[in-house]
């Protein structure tokens, strides 16, 4: 499957950074399938372009050789995975592209899907196309780790996500903690919520802050993930802000393995999936994100509390951290933390980031990587 000459095209690299810019555009629209984009170029000339704008609608090379038109005949394609070679909700992309004649085909990645991996680039080597991949192919995967990790650990990608002052505070020693961080942060939170498919925090958080856990973006703008609460004997009050029923999206609950009837009951007559774990005494996240998977959720993003926070990162389930960091100070012992539990023994054990980026957000700093365990 690698590229048969011996150095990318520069040309090659700038139209697939192209393609990955329009998959961009439909970032959180796509689930269960990946963010995809293709451009089409002949005699140096972008004739077409298109992206995968949500599951079910037309693939992106078939976006980008519907607006290509005749021109698409004799042209090279820059896609950033694999074409398709299989019948799913659209059919294949590989009879769309020699349909329409295209002489070679660059893609960005292999498709991981077993069903899928090499078969696409193989159908249109023999039918005489020429195939040339993969390129840029870490930008590429770094699109679509929430699709890898869906695909390949059939499970959720994990965002774990914290709003912190600088020395890892998230409330004051009297539980003040409305707001620790700028609007901008709060902002950017709304907007990971309108990507991901759900939003988990542990039972202690509903219990104290009574979320609503909605996406509230300008205009009314945003989606609303699925809201989860981790509550191993369903102690979640039915009257919580969590049962929205303005929002169309539903309510999890996670649970020990023999939750208590008369509480299920009555949470379930507010309409919440009651998802029993394998815990005996306490929720197993290992578990609960398997079954999550069943049940089409590609991505959860944690936002507390800090138990949920070193349980996540104990069973080693959180695949990116997001932590916005406030500039002040809390202080104080009995001031909590944005991450407790028991924590590591030795410095050698501890989780940490790679891929690490920082940026401002308003006054706020944000540090974002994925974690690497021991």
């Amino acid at each position: 499957m690698r590229n048969k000459e011996s150095r990318i095209p520069t040309e090659a690299e700038r139209y697939m950074s192209r393609a990955l810019r329009l998959a961009r555009q439909g970032l959180g629209r796509t689930d269960p399938n990946p963010m995809v984009g293709a451009v089409l170029v002949k005699r140096g000339v972008v004739v077409g372009e298109g992206y995968h704008k949500a599951a079910g609608r037309p693939h992106a090379e078939v976006e980008a050789i519907v607006a290509a038109g005749g021109e698409a005949c004799g042209a090279d394609l820059y896609v950033t995975l694999e074409p398709c070679n299989h019948h799913g909700r659209t059919p294949p992309c590989t009879s769309a592209i020699l349909e329409a004649g295209v002489r070679r085909v660059w893609f960005g990645m292999e498709d991981p899907n077993p069903g899928v991996k090499g078969g696409g680039a193989k159908t249109l080597r023999e039918a005489g196309v020429e195939v040339f991949g993969p390129i840029l192919e870490q930008r590429c995967r770094a699109l679509n780790e929430v699709y890898l990790t869906h695909i390949t650990l059939r499970r959720p990608f994990v965002f774990l996500k914290l709003a912190m002052s600088l020395d890892g505070k998230i409330a004051t020693r009297s539980g003040h903690s409305q707001w620790i961080t700028s609007e901008a942060s709060r902002n950017r939170v709304h907007h990971l919520r309108d990507r991901v498919s759900a939003v988990m925090v542990g039972i202690g958080t509903v219990l104290a802050d009574n979320p609503s856990l909605t996406t509230r973006l300008p205009s009314g703008r945003g989606r609303d993930p699925v809201r989860i609460v981790a509550d191993s004997a369903l102690r979640t009050p039915p009257s919580a802000a969590i049962f929205n029923p303005a929002s169309e999206a539903g309510v999890m609950i996670a649970c020990r393995h023999s939750p208590p009837a008369r509480k299920r009951a009555r949470l379930e007559g507010k309409g919440a999936g009651i998802i029993p774990t394998s815990g005996a005494e306490r929720v197993d996240l290992q578990d609960f994100l398997s079954q999550a998977y069943l049940l089409g959720i590609t991505s959860v993003l944690i936002e507390g509390g800090a138990g949920l926070a070193w349980g996540a990162l104990q069973e080693r389930v959180v695949d990116r951290c997001v932590f916005f960091y406030s500039p002040i100070i809390i202080g104080g012992q009995a001031s909590p933390s944005g991450i407790g539990g028991k924590g590591i023994d030795r410095l050698e054990q501890a989780p940490g980031l790679v891929e690490v980026k920082t940026s401002r957000v308003g006054p706020d700093i944000l540090v974002t990587g994925r974690v690497a365990y021991q």
